[in-house]
């Protein structure tokens, strides 16, 4: 059967990989309702389109730090991508590359930096972790920029791991064959098994929770690259974060397996957006899976969005193939959204463009 839509993936997913492997990319955090309300979210935004105007050619293209890409649909960072397809992150870096837009490879991955690298002319990010050992992640940084990646997304929300009750009830482990490629020489490659998740456990043991602020000082000393701060829901920590020299901001609930009773990200980024008062970019991850709900969120104020499970399932079903296949299908939705909009450049999208549920409250704020 054809698939017609990015969300159709995840069935031919759930059938094809092992229940291990299929949870650990789908869950998330205990009662899973920040996970249904990252999509429920978009549902509640409404459309203002505007008529007679000529859409007859339409640019979607944008840069991102100074990179040009040809959409604002970026792929952000999921770990272990070989439990989901043997060639894992060669073929997502290709299919990103393809579409000419960026992959933001997790530190995480089952390919290493150069692995990646290796696979050809392509605008790379680079996910970091925080480890307890410094020169680790000091070594890391410097391999990352060597291999030509050109930004450090930061993950700042993962002090400890989120409960991830179907990762608890399977033990997850990664696979025996696979390592977590970055870390292979480190002796920090394996997740062993553990009484509940050995991911949690590998977390316990390794990931830094002393992270802070002055850490993001310090990582600019070791790179030259901007770094993304990934994992910002408030305008309190946007504030702080321009502060401390972000780049960016990545208004990111890590994809509803952290925190649970957090609010959608497309409920948070405009809070954000407003803190930032267009200082740094604000860019989006979190329930994606439509052309619309990248028109909403570009509406709302972000710079582009970033999709993680999308590329996973698609990855799953269908390889390198399965990807590009959801990078055209969101790209061609994103389009024909901006035609029946009646927009052409991605400038023209505004706050105009959209209703939300605080609007309906206050409606005479929005005429």
């Amino acid at each position: 059967m054809e698939v017609t839509n990015v969300s159709e993936y995840q069935a031919i997913a759930k059938e094809k990989l092992p229940k291990m492997v299929y949870d650990y990319y789908a869950s998330g955090a205990e009662d899973q309702w920040t996970l249904h309300e990252n999509r429920q979210a978009f549902s509640r935004i409404l459309f203002r389109p505007r008529i007679l105007i000529d859409v007859s050619r339409i640019d979607m293209t944008t840069t991102v730090l100074g990179f040009k890409i040809s959409m604002p649909i970026m792929i952000a960072p999921t770990a272990m991508q070989k439990m989901a397809h043997p060639e894992g992150e060669y073929a997502t870096a290709r299919a990103a590359s393809a579409a000419g837009t960026i992959m933001t490879l997790s530190s995480w991955a089952t390919s290493s930096v150069e692995e990646v690298a290796s696979t050809g002319p392509g605008i790379r990010f680079f996910q970091l972790y925080v480890y307890k050992d410094r020169n680790v992640v000091a070594q890391l940084v410097r391999r990352a920029e060597r291999a030509g990646f050109k930004a450090i997304a930061l993950t700042v929300d993962t002090p400890r791991l989120g409960r991830r009750e179907a990762d608890i009830k399977n033990r997850f482990t990664l696979p025996p064959y696979l390592t977590l490629k970055n870390f292979e020489g480190l002796d920090l490659g394996k997740v062993d098994e553990a009484n509940d998740s050995g991911l949690a456990s590998y977390v316990a043991s390794q990931i830094d929770q002393s992270l802070s602020w002055k850490d993001v000082k310090w990582l600019q000393t070791i790179t030259s690259m901007p770094i993304l701060v990934k994992g910002v829901m408030t305008a309190e920590d946007t504030r702080i974060a321009i502060q401390n020299g972000a780049a960016g901001i990545i208004v990111s609930n890590h994809g509803a397996r952290q925190l649970d009773y957090v609010p959608a990200t497309i409920t948070a980024l405009e809070e954000v957006v407003r803190a930032a008062q267009g200082r740094v970019p604000v860019f989006l991850d979190g329930g994606v899976r439509r052309g619309t709900d990248v028109f909403k969120a570009l509406a709302l104020g972000a710079s582009g969005i970033f999709i993680g499970r999308p590329v996973v399932f698609s990855l799953a079903a269908e390889g390198e193939a399965g990807v590009r296949k959801v990078l055209q299908m969101l790209r061609d939705e994103f389009e024909l959204t901006m035609a029946l909009s009646g927009c052409t450049t991605l400038n023209q999208i505004t706050r105009s463009h959209i209703v939300t549920e605080n609007d309906l409250i206050r409606p005479a704020a929005r005429l």
